[in-house]
């Protein structure tokens, strides 16, 4: 792809975004385009929200999981950035239109303190550059059709990374833990739908720690000249399938003695 389709598949996005209507999979209209191309849609998208006013909050990590993986046919996850006005608050309402078709994740956050960077990124320099961790809802929204109408054709990769890693809103729980007090791989999260538990998780589930998550982030970022910044907040990848979330849904994720997330949906 050229640098101008880059910036017209960008503002693309924003529009679908901001009018809440689909636009086509940019992999049937560049059926040649790579995850470098995805990328430098999503850095357009970044330019363009920046032009808006927005900052960057943090960054987050998705495909972590082999099933996940396997779904979209690649081995590597892949990375979006999370916006100020991402944020809600734990136990408060997203209200009616704010997305499209959103879903839910459960996850564990990463707060940083100090900045990371580079392509040799340890576990250690991670753990030595967060300030603490915290239980955390991603929600999901998707400004791409999930399937062509016409040749029933799925998303793949360049159209997830191309629409900032489906990511559209983050929860962070009221809890704070430091990062040694805790093995991130043993904590649990049990999610209700409604009431009813819908799915039940590991931390393990991420790359078989949470943390190696965050050296994969930092490590891709080096590549295109980018680093994670003090205060940002890091959100490491799921370890449950996505949970639809239709208007009336309410949402509660149980991590035990981690904390608990909470989030409805008008």
């Amino acid at each position: 792809m050229t640098p101008e389709e880059h910036a017209s598949a960008a503002a693309a996005l924003v529009q679908a975004e901001a009018a809440g209507i689909q636009i086509g999979l940019l992999s049937l209209a560049h059926p040649e385009m790579t995850m470098d191309d995805a990328y430098a849609i999503q850095n357009e998208i970044l330019s363009a929200k920046i032009a808006q006013g927005r900052r960057i909050a943090g960054w987050k990590i998705g495909l972590t999981s082999k099933a996940m993986q396997a779904a979209l046919k690649i081995d590597v996850p892949d990375s979006g950035i999370l916006f100020d006005n991402m944020e809600f608050a734990n136990g408060s309402e997203v209200p009616t239109g704010r997305f499209i078709q959103p879903r839910v994740e459960a996850e564990i956050a990463f707060i940083m303190r100090s900045p990371v960077s580079g392509q040799n990124v340890t576990r250690e320099d991670v753990l030595a550059a967060a300030e603490c961790v915290a239980p955390v809802i991603e929600i999901l929204d998707t400004r791409i059709l999930r399937a062509d109408p016409a040749s029933g054709q799925t998303r793949i990769i360049t159209d997830t990374i191309s629409d900032n890693a489906a990511n559209a809103g983050f929860v962070l729980g009221s809890e704070r833990h430091d990062v040694d007090a805790h093995d991130l791989r043993w904590i649990p999260a049990i999610v209700f739908k409604d009431g009813n538990v819908e799915e039940t998780g590991l931390g393990a589930g991420v790359l078989n720690d949470p943390v190696e998550s965050v050296c994969w982030l930092a490590r891709r970022m080096a590549c295109y000249g980018q680093r994670i910044e003090a205060g940002q907040v890091i959100l490491s990848g799921s370890f449950i399938r996505p949970l639809e979330c239709p208007p009336g849904t309410r949402i509660h994720a149980d991590y035990g003695a981690f904390g608990t997330v909470d989030i409805a949906f008008a």
